[in-house]
């Protein structure tokens, strides 16, 4: 192979995994559960309002402002039913509790296409491998629950270690973990400045996942572009 590679990371949202519907019709069905009625295209609209407003308020999950990563779901997902019209404590605290819950089950994420065979492929040619995410720590249960977490030697959450991509700091803290050096080392992710570019920036190796005709202004040589999973090996070994 023309890459000497011995470790791969992995970054897990819309690369590994991805939700089977967006956020507002599985908050729409926790609603109807409890006799209210929203429009999932209502709370998806406040979820990203009351997201992005706790992520600048208190960000990386409340880590270092004396939150848990839970109390600050259930804040979020109180303030997206609140921004929806739903004002009723009682059965606001019970939704999100749910859902904080729901979100760790695989009922809620499905697979990418490749994913469970790429996995496996790389696993058998003796790469170390490792997941690098921007996520709270309910990951490694979502990851065993989806049957991949066995891949991984390290799963390296935001929220573990205090930094959140593109800081150069949780792709540094991988690399130790794994005892690999940067050019040895590759990361695998979707979105080009928190995965692609930030990895790139430690001088480790980057593939960007990308269905075709996305993104093609940015600067990434094709040889570096994933339009799936499964074209993985064939970009390192050739």
């Amino acid at each position: 192979a023309m890459l000497r590679l011995r470790l791969l990371t992995w970054d897990v949202k819309d690369t590994l995994l991805r939700l089977r519907q967006p956020v507002g019709e599985s908050y729409a069905a926790e609603a109807r559960a409890h006799g209210v009625r929203v429009q999932p295209e209502a709370l998806s609209r406040s979820f990203r309002e009351a997201y992005g407003a706790q992520s600048r308020r208190f960000p990386n999950y409340g880590r270092g402002w004396g939150l848990s990563s839970q109390q600050w779901w259930v804040d979020v997902v109180k303030q997206t039913f609140r921004l929806s019209g739903v004002q009723e404590d009682g059965v606001l605290t019970l939704m999100a509790e749910n859902l904080y819950r729901n979100f760790c089950s695989a009922r809620n994420w499905e697979l990418l296409p490749g994913a469970s065979e790429t996995l496996s492929q790389c696993c058998q040619r003796g790469f170390h491998m490792g997941v690098i995410s921007n996520f709270d720590n309910r990951l490694e249960k979502v990851l065993s629950q989806c049957n991949l977490q066995h891949h991984f030697e390290f799963i390296l959450t935001s929220e573990d270690a205090g930094f959140t991509k593109p800081d150069r700091r949780i792709f540094e803290k991988a690399l130790r973990l794994s005892g690999v050096p940067p050019e040895q080392a590759a990361h695998v992710g979707d979105d080009y400045t928190r995965d692609y570019r930030a990895a790139r920036a430690v001088g480790m190796h980057g593939f960007l996942l990308r269905a075709a005709g996305l993104g093609e202004e940015l600067e990434v040589p094709p040889e570096h572009v994933l339009p799936s999973l499964s074209h993985l090996l064939t970009r390192i070994e050739k």
